[in-house]
């Protein structure tokens, strides 16, 4: 059910960054104040806070200025909750939503004028905090209730309780471990889910010795808003809990994509050089300093340049490049060519299934890339560009030539065709041989 906590006032307030914390309190006052007062590290304090375990005092959640909180309903003590900040409050319309688990909680965020400057309306962030139990699946949660496919961003960050080798790829799992963790990447990837967290950054170090430190704390982000995630970091300091603060950074993409590049070995000369004829640059100051001459320098060259840009056709993209590509791909393909390579030095029944693993984790994603791609073509095609959409779907058609008798080709064909309406002429006759008549009679 969802509970409206405020209304939107302003859809025009600009974001450049959306940054949102997830950390597990281990239920201690100490550790709660010492990450909000480490917020002063962050070029601003964050906009979500989601929590594991938050300290709370029959049933209600500890407070902080200038953020509002929010957990599932009682009964028993809340073992996730979210932070809002006020100042986003004041800007954007929120709603939280409650699941039919307590261990799992998600903020709705609207802007009727978009989030991030991308044509989506809505973000949704969702807190989970995966217990173990001792009955399928293992944990509090089930994974399809955590990963639902959404048209629109979502973002499940909490902590998982899971061990597995994209995550954490220098740990050794049992076979118990691999198979749990498996079943909820494998729904993560199914829905189309990237995993933000880099591979092998720990985020929970054990207070006691003998135990190593691993990678609990886990964040992935759908098709729509993978686009949008900035980075996943641990740049806060230590707050007494034996698990690191991670910080996910949504903002519009940084690295657009490059402007057409001009291609100069078709440049029209002809068509410059006419160009070039009536061309004239602005006159050069007259006493001139060294800001008149730059400034000068800078349009003149900016005229010239445009010019030349005008005669030139652009060049168009590579064949090999992959509109589906994405960050999250690389990352696959790199830990699934890192684990071969171990594998191919180490040939353990534990580096084989690693293999298998990331090979077939690597390859599902690429068919989810695939088509969500597809779908986004489709969903945006236009009445030229839906004849393009059929030829992909449907292939080339094979070339097209007439079904004549004994030609299965168009050479064939053309052979024909030659032979029926332009026969050859058939041979002449041969010569007689010549005879020798000894009598005639001269002609006077």
């Amino acid at each position: 059910m969802e509970n409206l906590f405020t209304r939107y006032t302003d859809s025009r307030a600009v974001f450049p960054s959306f940054q949102i914390v997830q950390h597990n309190f281990l239920g201690s006052w100490d550790v709660f104040l010492s990450l909000f007062h480490s917020f002063t590290v962050l070029p601003h304090p964050p906009w979500l806070v989601a929590i594991q375990d938050p300290p709370s005092r029959r049933s209600v959640l500890s407070t902080f200025p200038g953020f509002m909180s929010f957990a599932p309903p009682p009964p028993g003590r809340p073992r996730v909750a979210i932070y809002v900040s006020r100042t986003l409050n004041q800007h954007l319309c929120c709603a939280t939503v409650f699941h039919e688990s307590s261990d799992m909680i998600s903020v709705y965020v609207f802007s009727p004028e978009g989030l991030f400057g991308s044509p989506h309306c809505s973000l949704r962030v969702t807190s989970v905090y995966l217990l173990r139990t001792n009955s399928p699946p293992y944990r509090s949660i089930s994974p399809e209730p955590v990963f639902s496919f959404l048209s629109y961003p979502h973002l499940v960050l909490g902590d998982f309780n899971l061990h597995h080798p994209l995550a954490d790829p220098g740990r050794s799992l049992s076979e118990r471990e691999f198979i749990i963790s498996t079943r909820y990447f494998d729904a993560a990837f199914d829905v189309l889910y990237h995993l933000l967290k880099t591979p092998g950054v720990y985020t929970r170090f054990p207070f006691d010795t003998t135990s190593r430190p691993s990678v609990l704390d886990l964040a992935f982000a759908n098709t729509a808003l993978s686009s949008l995630v900035s980075s996943w970091d641990t740049p806060l300091p230590s707050t007494g809990s034996d698990h690191v603060p991670c910080v996910v950074t949504l903002r519009p993409p940084a690295v657009m994509l490059p402007p057409p590049t001009p291609h100069w070995a078709l440049l029209d000369l002809y068509g410059v050089g006419k160009a070039l004829d009536t061309f004239t640059t602005l006159p050069c100051p007259a006493r001139p300093t060294p800001n008149s001459l730059s400034r000068w320098f800078n349009i003149s060259s900016t005229r010239l340049t445009s010019l030349l840009t005008s005669h030139a056709p652009c060049k168009r993209p590579c064949p090999r490049s992959k509109p589906w590509w994405s960050p999250c791909l690389a990352s696959l393909r790199r830990e699934y060519h890192r684990f071969a390579r171990l594998s191919r030095l180490d040939p353990s029944p534990l580096n084989w299934s690693n293999v298998k693993s990331s090979r077939r984790t690597y390859f599902k994603a690429i068919a989810s890339a695939k088509k969500a791609h597809w779908s986004d073509f489709l969903s945006s095609a236009t009445p030229h560009s839906v004849w393009t959409a059929k030829r992909f779907a449907f292939g080339r058609l094979p070339q097209r030539f007439p079904d004549l008798p004994g030609a299965s080709n168009p050479a064939e064909v053309a052979e024909t065709l030659l032979d029926h309406f332009f026969p050859s002429k058939p041979p002449p006759p041969p010569l007689l041989p010549l005879t020798r008549y000894e009598d005639y009679t001269p002609l006077t």
